[in-house]
């Protein structure tokens, strides 16, 4: 009886030994990098809460602030989606390794263009109720066939159609109808009217650059700004496979910060695939 105890004993401890091996030969230690960028009339903080809780969690995080929005004053005149591109291309060649790049409603085109312009550096791209260009279209060309959305008929343009407003009231029931009263005010606090150039700027992506990082989409179900019918026709088109949904508003990262970041920390976990 004793004999059969000990060896029942020393099996027990082999099987958890290795179940511990085989946990820990899943799980990756280094932190990832995660290079953020934020959408139209936003700014780097849209992206702060879930910032601080990837950054909580391990991993390192980038958000980059694009020429035009939230503190840098540069000159609509002067801006284009080659612009934005290349703030973001500064930033990922300004850091060590290779990056889960992610980009946000007008920041899948710039995410696009970047992953056309520096593929080698992006372990996955990752679009959240974002545009997402075939080659050659613009963003203007890909809103004009939403037709849910809401953005459209509350566009203001300026006299000299270089940059278009939203009237304030419509900022939260378009872009965080889902937000509390705190956020809500936040998206209304750090409003600019968006430069507009860069909406007709076309992508250009080729098969050999963009077509061979992996993609991932989420979608945001009740967006109010990109629609979820022109979001699955964009991921079609595109034959992405890895998508996920969030029963958010346009700006998840803001409504459910909490979700956004497992979301994304679980995708830095899956495999890369195409």
């Amino acid at each position: 009886m004793k004999t059969i105890i000990i060896s029942a004993l020393l099996f027990v401890s082999l099987f958890f030994t290795l179940m511990s091996c085989a946990k820990n030969d899943t799980v990756d230690p280094t932190p990832k990098t995660f290079v953020l960028v934020h959408g139209a009339w936003q700014a780097p903080y849209a992206w702060q809460s879930v910032k601080d809780q990837l950054v909580q969690q391990g991993q390192n995080v980038v958000v980059v602030e694009l020429p035009g929005h939230g503190s840098d004053n540069t000159s609509p005149a002067t801006l284009t989606m080659d612009v934005y591109r290349d703030k973001v291309v500064a930033a990922i060649n300004a850091l060590s390794g290779n990056v889960i790049l992610v980009g946000h409603s007008m920041g899948g085109m710039v995410v696009s263009a970047v992953a056309e312009k520096i593929p080698n550096r992006i372990d996955k791209l990752v679009y959240i109720g974002a545009f997402l260009p075939a080659n050659g279209q613009s963003l203007l060309a890909l809103a004009s066939t939403d037709s849910t959305s809401q953005l459209g008929p509350a566009l203001i343009p300026s006299a000299d159609q270089l940059t278009l407003g939203i009237k304030p009231e419509n900022l939260a029931p378009i872009f965080i109808q889902d937000g509390s009263d705190a956020v809500k005010k936040q998206v209304v606090d750090n409003y600019r009217a968006e430069p507009f150039i860069p909406f007709t700027n076309p992508i250009t992506l080729t098969a050999t650059n963009f077509g061979k990082v992996s993609k991932y989409y989420v979608y945001t179900a009740q967006d109010h700004a990109v629609g979820l019918n022109l979001q699955k026709r964009m991921v079609a088109a595109a034959g992405i496979k890895n998508v996920s949904t969030l029963n958010s508003s346009h700006c998840p990262f803001l409504s459910m910060p909490t979700e956004v970041t497992a979301l994304l920390q679980d995708i830095a976990k899956q495999v890369p695939a195409q």
